[in-house]
């Protein structure tokens, strides 16, 4: 795209890119607890009136489309139109599960023996799970997932790494419309989970010194079920006599529960060098190596001589039916789905759905992503006035939405999008890779001296953005929007109709990718620099409809989704 080497298009991609990093408002009023981390809370806004409308407008529902799945396209604007919001969710979780990550894996041949150490085949796997699969709510349910119960390739160096963490992310598919209790068990005992924190070869205490990891034991609890501080309903959390916050646990309860985690190691039944069964298959549990004395934890005690399922049923009930887990799971998946500050009121809502979902079920995540995405500030226009909701769209996020916004396909169906967390020259973000446990970024980041943090509100995806990743997301995404990636190419067939019409090809744009949400003046400046592109050949109109999107994709009012 030399043509848009010296245009003002680059002064405002490169404006637009740094507001993300400088101006940018992570969510709405309320507290900003997360029962891991900093935050605070503010006053919770008058409520808002729900829509009368009985037919939603197109930018409505690409709204919900972009907190729901990945993008919006004509055909599915029409469709949550005709459903309506509710009747679009039903349809969605009726869809059948689209083909799986591992049986992707072994139809393409990476489970030849060449690949056993390689990690590649795992990010072709992700990309065509992100991208080229029909049931986009379970997946971005399960991306959402896969970043609370975090596991990553970069610490499951071992063999056949890759089908381990497809696995893995099949578990979260497979569950994502689950119920909590039934996920919980399927990641403890799930082999790359069982790699990653520890659990995998995990052992009793010895007379000789040894005891059990306690690895798992305590990410279970503070990132995966209860987080450190009690909470109440609504996710604020609960003071002591002292007037600070109640721990969830001590020390103690984390080297009992640890006691629970011994045992457990690959099942190898069937397994053999070259079908992989013993990285897909729960983990199996050897009862000589399981501890068999009473462990106390959360005040609940598994008793001496428990078996390993007795004791691993006792462990996760437990967790399970923490009072914690509905407004500390229930807050998260609003954060990553719609604002990263939700009020106290929206988390209390979710919570309650969490509890009961109206049958009397706890932890039905059906129910919970149906209160998420329904609750009257996702869906009232009045928030989109509010300057304080909101969040940032991650990158990894932005770029499944270019791909499936403009109809990328691998016609090969190999989908060789490598891992893009270079800070530099990528995205500074790649899923399934996250650097550590505590996700690529914390529920409670508050991005130091902002007025976010006087506002004592928190901006999750801040915490990876840099000079250095803006920088790297604006000129990786020049490349990417033109030329595409490997064989993942796009169709603009219909950008490329409207080429000639700048305002109707940047408000085609503006619908698509960010519900009607760019400012007129956004809009001016955008048009202006796309109509010093000549488009006398079809290069030149490739180079306007690519120019379009990128300056489209780098605005301020685009990086924070609404």
């Amino acid at each position: 795209m030399s043509e848009l080497n010296t245009s003002p298009a680059v002064l405002i991609a490169t404006a637009g890119a740094a507001a993300l990093a400088l101006t940018a408002c992570g969510g709405g009023a309320g507290t900003a607890s997360t029962g891991s981390g900093s935050g605070g809370g503010t006053t919770t806004p008058p409520a808002v009136v729900p829509p009368t409308t009985p037919k939603a407008t197109a930018a409505q529902s690409s709204r919900l489309l972009a907190q729901a799945q990945f993008a919006a396209t004509d055909t599915e604007i029409a469709a949550v139109q005709a459903q309506g919001f509710s009747g679009w969710l039903d349809a969605q979780f009726a869809l059948p599960a689209s083909q799986t990550g591992w049986d992707w894996l072994m139809a393409n041949g990476y489970n030849d023996v060449s690949f056993i150490t390689q990690t590649q085949p795992m990010d072709y796997m992700i990309w065509k799970q992100l991208m080229g699969t029909s049931d986009q709510l379970r997946k971005r349910v399960a991306l959402a997932l896969s970043e609370i119960m975090v596991a990553s390739i970069n610490g499951v160096a071992v063999n056949w790494r890759s089908f381990a963490l497809a696995a893995y992310w099949d578990t979260l598919v497979a569950n994502a419309f689950g119920n909590f209790r039934t996920l919980l068990e399927a990641i403890t005992l799930n082999p790359g989970m069982g790699y990653y924190l520890n659990t995998l070869g995990n052992q009793k205490a010895t007379t000789a010194g040894r005891v059990p990891d306690e690895n798992y034991a305590r990410e279970v609890m503070q990132l995966f079920t209860i987080g450190l501080h009690e909470l109440n309903t609504d996710g604020t959390e609960k003071l002591g006599s002292t007037g600070l916050p109640i721990e969830t646990y001590t020390q103690s309860d984390v080297t009992n529960l640890a006691r629970v985690f011994t045992g457990w190691n690959l099942d190898n039944t069937g397994s053999t060098a070259t079908n992989l069964l013993n990285v897909k298959q729960p983990m199996a549990n050897n009862a000589a190596l399981h501890e068999t004395g009473a462990s106390t934890f959360l005040g609940v005690t598994v008793p001496a001589n428990a078996t390993a399922t007795e004791s691993l049923k006792i462990a996760l009930d437990t967790l399970f039916n923490h009072a914690n887990v509905g407004p500390f799971i229930g807050k998260q998946l609003i954060q990553r789905l719609v604002t990263s500050n939700p009020t106290t009121a929206y988390v209390g809502r979710v919570a309650a759905v969490f509890n009961n979902n109206g049958a009397g079920v706890r932890g039905d995540l059906k129910a919970v992503i149906k209160a998420v995405l329904l609750d009257d500030e996702a869906r009232n226009d009045a928030t989109l006035a509010r300057t304080d909701f909101g969040r940032i769209r991650e990158p990894i996020v932005r770029l499944v939405q270019w791909a499936r916004t403009f109809n990328v396909t691998s016609p090969s169906d190999q989908w060789r999008i490598a891992d893009t967390a270079s800070d530099s020259t990528r995205l500074g973000q790649s899923p399934l890779r996250s650097a550590s446990v505590f996700n690529f970024f914390r529920p409670g980041y508050v991005p130091p001296n902002t007025a976010l943090a006087t506002a004592g509100q928190v901006a999750p995806e801040l915490q990876i953005a840099s000079e250095v990743t803006v920088a790297g997301y604006i000129n990786y995404m020049q490349t990417v929007v033109k030329a595409g990636l490997a064989d993942a190419v796009p169709a603009y067939t219909n950008e490329l109709a409207l080429v000639a019409d700048t305002t109707a090809l940047v408000d085609r744009l503006n619908l698509l990718l960010a519900a009607n949400q760019l400012s007129a003046a956004t809009l001016a400046t955008i048009r202006t620099a796309l109509a010093s592109i000549a488009i006398t050949t079809d290069a030149g109109k490739l180079n306007r409809v690519a120019a379009a999107v990128w300056l489209v994709m780098s605005a301020p009012e685009y990086l924070v989704q609404k």
